[in-house]
């Protein structure tokens, strides 16, 4: 079984906007460029830096958190067009946000098109419990369960890696309110041509995280500690190999990044992003 143990590290400071962040997909913005920036990726199985620089940054107002991505990409690339199919396939980045019981998944291509899912751990999804409700009910909606990246293989054939066991994951679920926006720095799908990179612009309102909130104030309260997956995986071609690398903020120690304990730990303050600032 994997470990369970969050990360040992310091939190990220999420400090908040004075006002509402257009997205656009340009984070040339002065409010990002007032943020603070993660450092460059790491791979999520052994730490060891990212190829292409990734980095991320995250702010807040009472209406959203928002999310930034920088991809470096020299042959941006990008295929599926329908919205939630497997962009995970393809070359995307990734926001899991946990809410405890739950948690949710988000990705996006450089092409814009986007994938979620929302999860419910199987144990706290009991008849009369909470999440017994018509929005995640098990007849009427597409549910399915799922055991984590490795479910279906060997020992872990029925339940998966994680200690918790499985989760019911609602693949018609959409997170309200949600906004979403890049900007190509390049050409996609033109090898030919030298890229720079993608970034990427989100917005997740608060008043879409009620099954998130697991207790916690939305929007948040000074100090509010949250758990989100920043992460990137790339389809790369390697003398003629595929492999398809994840790279996150901090490393989670598998090829499985659905594990909310490894999440990075985000907290959230009321100081805002200009204070101190000329």
């Amino acid at each position: 079984m994997l470990s369970s143990q969050p990360l040992d590290i310091t939190p990220y400071t999420c400090r908040k906007v004075r006002t509402p962040i257009t997205i656009d997909g340009n984070i040339h913005k002065s409010v990002w460029e007032q943020a603070t920036w993660s450092p460059r990726f790491v791979d999520i199985i052994d730490g060891a830096p990212a190829p292409y620089d990734s980095r991320t940054a995250a702010l807040w107002d009472d209406a959203n958190l928002y999310v930034a991505f920088w991809s470096e990409e020299p042959n941006i690339t990008a295929h599926q067009t329908e919205r939630d199919s497997l962009v995970f396939l393809e070359n995307d980045v990734e926001v899991f946000i946990d809410g405890g019981d739950t948690y949710y998944e988000f990705e996006i291509n450089a092409l814009g098109t986007i994938y979620e899912v929302f999860f419910i751990w199987r144990d706290a999804y009991t008849r009369g419990s909470r999440f017994d409700v018509p929005e995640f009910d098990l007849f009427s909606r597409q549910a399915v369960t799922f055991g984590g990246n490795h479910d279906r293989t060997g020992a872990t054939f029925w339940r998966g890696t994680h200690p918790r066991g499985l989760r019911w994951a609602f693949l018609d679920w959409d997170f309200p309110g949600l906004k979403t926006a890049v900007h190509v720095d390049g050409a996609i799908n033109q090898p030919d041509i030298v890229d720079k990179g993608w970034s990427v612009e989100l917005a997740f309102p608060w008043s879409g995280m009620k099954w998130l909130a697991d207790g916690r104030s939305l929007p948040p309260q000074d100090g509010d500690l949250w758990r989100i997956f920043f992460g990137r995986y790339q389809k790369m071609i390697l003398n003629g190999t595929e492999v398809h690398p994840g790279w996150a903020w901090h490393t989670i120690g598998s090829s499985d990044n659905h594990l909310p304990e490894r999440f990075t730990p985000v907290q959230f303050s009321e100081q805002f992003v200009d204070q101190g600032l000329a």
